[in-house]
């Protein structure tokens, strides 16, 4: 997991000014998700002591069912650590000269990338739904013309806010480097 003081090639005088991680009601579905899977074998359970209560005392189907529903528990499981863990550790930093992606891609995989604020082209932020719009959470997109079309800050908090910072934090970038650029110039000549 990235530490905000230690982003990877920090560039001397660059300052954090976001940490962004995806809004909270992700973590409410993987949760929501993870309580109606563990419900099914708990109904299917209740159906076969009403239907066929002598099924569960079966030496063979007895446990039969109980390697049937251990397995279905620990792919539940599997499935609930991997998308916690996608949540958590995904994460977007934004400081004053860059955007810091990282994202985890399953569980042994993460891809981290990062973007100068001047290579910025165009920012877009995106609210979708009346969940999303109620609870003020959704999608931005950075765009730069290089090959990696944008980058997807995806379900975050205010994201509105997000892009204008980001664009503020693109304008100071500019105007901080276009003057360097133009000092650089002058000692030149």
């Amino acid at each position: 997991m990235m530490r905000l003081d230690d982003i990877p090639n920090k560039i001397p005088g660059e300052t954090v000014q976001l940490f962004l991680r995806r809004h909270w009601i992700d973590l409410i579905r993987i949760f929501i998700f993870t309580l109606f899977m563990l419900l099914v074998p708990v109904g299917i359970m209740i159906g076969l002591r009403f239907m066929q209560p002598s099924l569960l005392e079966d030496p063979f189907w007895g446990a039969m069912i109980s390697i049937i529903a251990s397995a279905y528990l620990l792919i539940v499981f599997i499935i609930t650590i991997t998308e916690f863990t996608d949540y958590w550790l995904d994460v977007w930093v934004v400081t004053s000269e860059r955007i810091i992606n990282s994202e985890q891609q399953g569980l042994f995989n993460r891809a981290v990338s990062e973007l100068h604020l001047d290579q910025i082209q165009d920012i877009t932020s995106e609210t979708k739904g009346l969940l999303a719009t109620f609870l003020t959470y959704g999608d931005v997109y950075v765009q730069t013309a290089a090959e990696k079309v944008r980058f997807h800050f995806k379900n975050i908090d205010n994201p509105d806010v997000v892009k204008q910072t980001i664009g503020a934090l693109k304008k100071d970038c500019e105007t901080h480097h276009h003057h360097e650029h133009a000092q650089a110039a002058n000692k030149t000549l």
